[in-house]
């Protein structure tokens, strides 16, 4: 092998500083003219489904058609109220069942209130933040190949012609107040409000439950008979015909109430936590049989779904209340009473400010302390995160029938480096990967160098923090092989690859990824793909692929490898480019 020793360790050191230089720090607060490399604020389009191969519905001609059906539906209803077999069925089934134990258990307590209240206002969070993460790759799929033209829904146009077309690119905006943080490509903030903020949630969901269970209200929301069947459908034709069954909201729900909230607090709650889970890179890859068959895409897919539930439940939930017995409902979870006093209103009121206060300050608190935002987000995830990150990654979960048919590109290509360029120009024939830092044996390796070292073949799937993922296969030399060959110390805990690609606010484009990884099984240096050599647009002539980690940890175009003891004196300190510039995380297992 004709690999060339580097010639001392002042060399090695001349060649860290000029690696070094070449970084920058990124800012501490975010200013939205220039925020990832000024890109512009694009919006998308309404929301469109996919009918057969190509045709797309718009779905904001549900708005008109849904008025259309409900006030056919009311009227029709009204009509049926006028038929003595209809009335006489509703008078044997009246909506509600007012059994001797709801009798005795009138009304709902404080803690009944509080869960309300702390549920309303993680929700607005989870929403904005969720809605922010979705318009990052505004496309959804049921297959695990993100495949243009194969989603089935989309709030983007069709992907264009375009051979170097990003996800990047592919992203769109929303307005501040819709979308948190709401400047176009804010996923790293986003996904720790979401994140962040579904640990609270889910702690107290789980509180909740507790409660629920040790008294009697479970009672109200989970259906013991099978009278809820004939109820429910009483009491939805009673509300059509605008003769509202409201009567005994203290005692109990009406059959339809009940359902409603059997279906949000038992189906849709935990289809929400397993559908996250689902879109776990590190727990795809553990849980591989039940990833065949719920895909991360087909998880994402299904969590978006689990979402229109719970804004319809809140808009019809919402207006109901309104509508129904304003100051007597309000004070049935307010004031504790069945009067039609002001206090529950005046409580209400109250609570409402926090909320709006909240929601008109969470985007501009981000923007002022993004890293503050980073910093709570991974207090309140991190943990969990590490703990994913130990999965088994064997190789031989996907053959080349997997492959997918197409495969995103994204990143800041090395177009603007006249040494990419240059290395470029001649197919990479002067190409040298520096690997040095704390080892034994620092190397200098050409192409021909590294293809000569064991071969190394595997066939993974790619998960991007921004949503899309697809399969394929990568040839090249395993981590391990790499470790072997320039044995690094007992000092190096990480290990720095460095691109000839910068990043969206300039500088060179790094990340950092624990020495442990290394010697997993799926962690290699690849210069094929899919047989082929690496192409430009992927990261020619060689990039990283450690499977344990998602999309942009994968540094493409790499140029050099630095073990290091420690990567807080490196560029801004948080381990990566992305991670200094947006925010992300440097563990992003999940």
């Amino acid at each position: 092998m004709a690999a060339r020793h580097a010639s001392g360790k002042a060399t090695v050191a001349a060649q860290a500083d000029e690696l070094h230089s070449s970084l920058t720090i990124g800012e501490e607060s975010i200013d939205p003219t220039t925020w990832a490399g000024s890109i512009p604020q694009q919006h998308g389009t309404a929301p469109h489904v996919r009918f057969g191969r190509s045709r797309w519905f718009n779905l904001l001609w549900l708005i008109p058609v849904g008025f259309v059906v409900l006030i056919s539906a009311v009227a029709v209803a009204k009509g049926l109220r006028n038929n003595p077999s209809v009335e006489r069925f509703i008078a044997r089934n009246p909506g509600t069942t007012l059994t001797p134990e709801a009798l005795e258990n009138q009304g709902f307590p404080w803690w009944v209130g509080a869960q309300h209240f702390l549920n309303m206002f993680l929700m607005i969070f989870i929403i904005r933040s969720g809605a922010q993460i979705l318009a990052d790759h505004p496309r959804l799929y049921w297959t695990r190949h993100s495949t243009p033209g194969k989603e089935w829904f989309r709030v983007q146009k069709e992907v264009p012609n375009v051979p170097l077309w990003t996800a990047k690119e592919d992203s769109v905006g929303l307005p501040r107040q819709v979308g948190l943080p709401g400047l176009r490509h804010t996923i790293g903030l986003a996904r720790w409000w979401h994140l962040g903020t579904d640990v609270v949630w889910l702690l107290n969901g789980a509180i909740f439950y507790v409660l629920l269970f040790t008294t009697w209200q479970w009672r109200r929301v989970v259906p013991t008979t099978w009278d809820i069947i004939p109820n429910s459908a009483s009491a939805l034709l009673q509300y059509l015909s605008l003769d509202w069954p409201t009567e005994h909201g203290w005692v109990a729900y009406n059959g339809l109430q009940m359902t409603a909230y059997f279906i949000t607090i038992f189906i849709a709650a935990p289809l929400a936590l397993v559908t996250g889970l689902g879109m776990s890179p590190a727990l795809s890859t553990r849980f591989r049989r039940v990833s065949k068959v719920l895909s991360i895409q087909a998880a994402r897919s299904m969590h978006f779904l689990v979402l229109c539930w719970f804004l319809f439940f809140i808009v019809i939930h919402v207006t109901l209340v309104f509508t129904t017995g304003l100051l007597k409902n309000l004070n049935h979870i307010y004031g504790g009473s069945d009067s039609s006093s002001w206090l529950g209103f005046g409580v209400f009121a109250a609570t409402m400010v926090l909320v709006i206060v909240a929601w008109a300050a969470a985007t501009p608190f981000t923007l002022r302390h993004p890293r503050t935002v980073q910093r709570v987000g991974y207090a309140l995830i991190g943990p969990v995160q590490r703990l994913f990150e130990h999965v088994d990654t064997r190789p031989g979960e996907y053959s080349e029938g997997d492959i997918s048919p197409y495969f995103w590109h994204n990143g800041q290509y090395p177009d603007t480096s006249e040494q990419y360029n240059a290395l470029r120009k001649g197919d990479f024939s002067d190409y040298r990967l520096e690997i040095a830092g704390l080892v034994d044996n620092p190397v200098e390796l050409s192409l021909a160098d590294l293809r000569a070292l064991p071969h190394h073949e595997q066939i993974t799937q790619h998960f991007c923090i921004q949503g899309w993922s697809g399969v394929a296969k990568w040839g090249g030399v395993s981590m391990e092989t790499i470790l072997e060959l320039v044995r690094p110390g007992p000092e190096a805990r990480w290990v720095v690859f460095y691109s000839f690609g910068e990043g969206a606010d300039g500088g060179t484009y790094y990340d950092a990824h624990p020495i442990e990884q290394m010697h997993s099984e799926l962690a290699m240096v690849a210069y094929d793909m899919n047989d082929e050599p690496l192409p430009y647009g992927h990261g020619a002539p060689l990039r990283l692929r450690n499977e344990i980690q998602i999309g942009f940890k994968q540094v493409k175009w790499i140029r050099a490898i630095e073990f290091v003891a420690d990567f807080e004196a490196i560029a801004g300190g948080e381990g990566g480019y992305n991670e200094d510039h947006e925010f992300f995380g440097y563990r992003q297992s999940i």
